[in-house]
């Protein structure tokens, strides 16, 4: 067992003692506190589920897996896996993989993946495998954001048609004055100028071009990103809705808190579901 996932169990099962340690506690979009059953109800009854992460937290990737696992035995109707953490040009790869066509071995020689796939992501990726279900790879490959960083959209236009197949149909819509762009801009201090906000804008219109070509009416479809791309319904969301308003779609973000009996008030309204999860847990990587 990872050793991450090993003291996360030890933290969810101490209740031995005189205080009852929580790993996690759960808030509505209000801040009022609520269930894991009840935000299982919610996403059972979605036709997509948002997962925002903390990239390294260990509770949000055991959740992550728990959510998924009572979601493909509970929900009732087919579920479709994706996530930011693959890039759409390794969807071949992704689909070799669960089809058993090559070992993890080659897929992690031939798949760009993040230094903590194995322990944080490759679990999802084995159950979607266990249980034949479709898993997108959906972000766009990282170096045509790094394009947009240096040089803005108009970078975009010049670049191939066999390129352009990774990357939502251009032109691509923004709007910068949604507020999480600009407070991208205000957390670096200004720096990267209005191009930061646009690297940010073409993973999020890549994202849900991806995710509305793989989904299909009557699945429930979950999808895995940092809690940024989803947090306040916008970022991914933001161009799902320019095509397809009418989909419900369930938003959870997962928070460090030093007190997770306590919502922290800057945490409200984040997602329909806020879990607060206890900060002294060792980083994932």
């Amino acid at each position: 067992m990872n050793k991450f996932f090993f003291i996360l169990a030890l933290a969810i099962g101490f209740t031995g003692f005189a205080q009852q340690k929580d790993a996690f506690k759960i808030y509505k979009i209000n801040g009022k506190k609520t269930s894991y059953r009840k935000l299982l109800k919610e996403c059972k009854k979605a036709d997509m589920v948002f997962f925002g992460e903390e990239h390294d937290n260990p509770v949000a990737h055991w959740l992550e897996l728990e959510l998924t696992k009572d979601l493909h035995k509970k929900a009732g109707k087919p579920i479709i896996l994706a996530a930011e953490m693959m890039e759409a040009d390794n969807q071949k790869q992704v689909d070799l993989y669960l089809k058993d066509s090559i070992d993890y071995k080659t897929f992690k020689k031939e798949a760009r993946l993040w230094p903590n796939f194995k322990t944080d992501y490759k679990p999802l990726l084995d159950y979607a495998k266990k249980y034949q279900l479709t898993f997108v790879a959906s972000n766009v490959p990282r170096r045509y954001a790094s394009k947009v960083y240096h040089g803005g959209f108009k970078v975009l236009d010049s670049l191939p048609a066999e390129e352009k197949q990774w990357i939502a149909p251009l032109p691509i819509k923004y709007d910068k004055n949604l507020s999480q762009y600009k407070k991208m801009i205000e957390m670096m201090g200004g720096h990267g100028g209005d191009n930061l906000p646009k690297a940010q804008a073409i993973k999020d219109a890549t994202m849900a071009y991806n995710i509305l070509k793989y989904y299909k009416k009557g699945s429930l479809l979950i999808h895995y990103n940092g809690s940024f791309h989803s947090n306040v319904h916008q970022g991914i969301l933001w161009y799902i809705r320019l095509t397809q308003p009418d989909l419900k779609i369930v938003t959870i973000t997962v928070e460090s808190h030093e007190n997770v009996k306590k919502l922290d008030e800057k945490h409200k309204g984040k997602a329909d579901f806020i879990i607060a999860t206890d900060n002294d847990f060792p980083s994932s990587y």
